[in-house]
C-alpha cells in the first residue's frame, strides 16, 4: 500500500465526514474502544484508525496552529514543526528577500510563514510530508505562493536560491546537539552560506557554541518560559552575536547589551531569568536595564541569578521574594520551610550538585504555602534560598 494512501482517504468525502464526526467526539482512552466499534459499522477499519490518529494530532496541534482542525499531520512532523509564532519570527529575518527555500520543510510549519508575502519553495525527502506541506499551505491561504517538491535537498541544484531556511531532521530524541545526528548534517547546512545563500538553521536548544561558525548569530528561543529551539543565522542575516527571543511577546535581548555586574550576597529579591536569556548568556544585559531603577547584582560570578532590594519586574525573568537565605544544609532547609508554613516547593537548581529528587523525598512538608527553593551558589559557596511570589 502506498505510504500516502491515508491522505487521499481522509480527503475523500467519506474521510472528511468521519473527521468532522470525530471533532465532536471524546477521544479519551476509556471511551475509544466503543467508539471504534461503532465507527467500523459504517467505515473501513483502516480509515477509522487513520481518522482517529489524525483527530488526536489535531487536538495537540491547536497549541501550534490556529487552523489545526483543517490541517493534516504526522506525529513526528507535528513534534518537529515550528509553531505559528516561531515560524513568523523565522520568516521576519527574510523580509528583504522575494523568494526563499524551506529545506526539510516537514509538514510545512515554516513554509506557511515564509510563503506569506513572497514565493517559497518547500523541499522534503519524505513523500508524506511533502504532500502534507502543500496541503497545509493551501489550508492556510498561501498555496498560490508556496510550492513543494519531494527531493533530497542535498542533491538539488541551488544555484538560483538566494535565501534558505533549513530544519534538519534530528536522528536522536536528545535535546542536546550530537555531531552527525542530523540530516542533512550541520556542516552541509552552514556550507550553503559559502555559496552566497542567506541561511537560517533550526537546531536543538542544547546546541553548543563551539559548533557555530565565526560571524554567525546564535539565537535561543523560548515560549512561555520553555526553551524551544536554537537558530543559527548566517552573516547575511545576523544582527548580533548571541540573542535571546521570548515568545509570544517577540521580545529580544542581545549580548551587545551586556555589562559587568557586581557580585554580592543575595538581597531581598531574586530574578530567575528566562531560559533563553540564560542560554544566550545575556543575563547581564537584563541586569543593566533593571539597574536604571536601582542596584542589581549577581549572587555568584558563574551563576545566572540576579538579586536586588526591589521587585525586578521584567518579562525577561521571574521575580521572587527571598524570605530565607543561608548556606546549603538539608536540616536547616527543613526547619526554614516548617517555620515559613511551606506545603509544596518548586526546586530550582543552578550550579548545585544536590540531588533534587532526594531532597524532595526528605522534606516531608505539611504547611499551606507554595514556595520556590533555589539550590545554587553564592560567592562560590553552596547556597539555598526560600522564595515566594512577590
Amino acid at each position: 500500500m502506498d505510504a500516502t494512501w491515508w491522505i487521499d482517504a481522509l480527503r475523500s468525502p467519506r474521510g472528511q465526514a468521519l473527521l468532522e464526526l470525530l471533532a465532536n467526539e471524546s477521544l479519551a482512552t476509556e471511551a475509544e474502544l466503543g467508539l471504534i466499534t461503532r465507527l467500523r459499522r459504517d467505515y473501513p477499519a483502516e480509515l477509522v484508525a487513520a481518522a482517529i490518529t489524525q483527530a488526536r494530532l489535531r487536538v495537540r496541534a491547536r497549541a501550534k496552529f490556529s487552523r489545526a482542525d483543517r490541517m493534516l499531520f504526522t506525529q513526528a512532523g507535528l513534534e518537529q514543526a515550528s509553531s505559528e509564532r516561531m515560524a513568523a519570527a523565522h520568516a521576519a529575518r527574510f523580509r528583504e528577500y522575494s523568494s526563499v527555500a524551506d529545506l526539510c520543510t516537514g509538514i510545512g510549519g515554516d513554509l506557511i510563514a515564509l510563503a506569506n508575502g513572497r514565493s517559497a519553495l518547500g523541499v522534503d525527502l519524505d513523500p508524506v510530508h511533502a504532500r502534507l506541506a502543500q496541503i497545509n499551505a493551501d489550508v492556510n491561504g498561501v498555496g498560490a505562493t508556496a510550492s513543494v517538491v519531494c527531493a533530497d535537498a542535498t542533491q538539488l541544484r541551488l544555484d538560483d536560491i538566494q535565501a534558505a531556511f533549513v530544519d534538519p531532521a534530528r536522528r536522536s530524541n536528545d535535546r542536546r546537539y550530537r555531531v552527525g545526528m542530523s540530516d542533512p548534517p550541520l556542516s552541509w547546512c552552514t556550507a550553503l552560506a559559502d555559496r552566497g545563500v542567506a541561511v537560517g538553521i533550526k537546531a536543538a536548544p542544547g546546541l553548543p557554541e563551539d559548533v557555530v561558525p565565526d560571524g554567525w548569530e546564535l539565537e535561543f528561543v523560548s515560549e512561555r518560559r520553555e526553551l524551544k529551539e536554537s537558530v543559527l543565522w548566517s552573516p547575511r542575516l545576523t544582527t548580533a552575536r548571541r540573542r535571546a527571543t521570548l515568545l509570544p511577546e517577540g521580545l529580544t535581548m542581545t549580548d551587545e547589551e551586556n555589562v559587568q555586574l557586581a557580585v554580592n550576597a543575595p538581597g531581598r529579591y531574586l530574578l530567575d531569568p528566562d531560559p533563553a536569556v540564560t542560554r544566550a548568556g545575556v543575563v547581564e544585559g537584563v541586569g543593566a536595564r533593571l539597574s536604571e531603577r536601582g542596584d542589581v547584582w549577581k549572587i555568584d560570578e558563574q551563576i545566572a541569578f540576579l538579586s536586588a532590594d526591589f521587585p525586578m519586574d521584567t518579562p525577561f525573568g521571574r521575580t521572587l521574594r527571598i524570605e530565607a537565605s543561608m548556606p546549603w544544609n538539608l536540616g536547616k532547609l527543613r526547619e526554614a520551610l516548617r517555620s515559613l508554613d511551606v506545603g509544596s516547593v518548586d526546586i530550582r537548581k543552578r550550579g548545585s550538585a544536590v540531588d533534587v529528587e532526594e531532597v524532595q523525598k526528605k522534606l516531608k512538608l505539611t504547611g499551606s504555602r507554595p514556595a520556590t527553593v533555589a539550590l545554587t551558589r553564592a560567592a562560590g559557596k553552596p547556597w539555598m534560598l526560600v522564595c515566594f511570589a512577590p
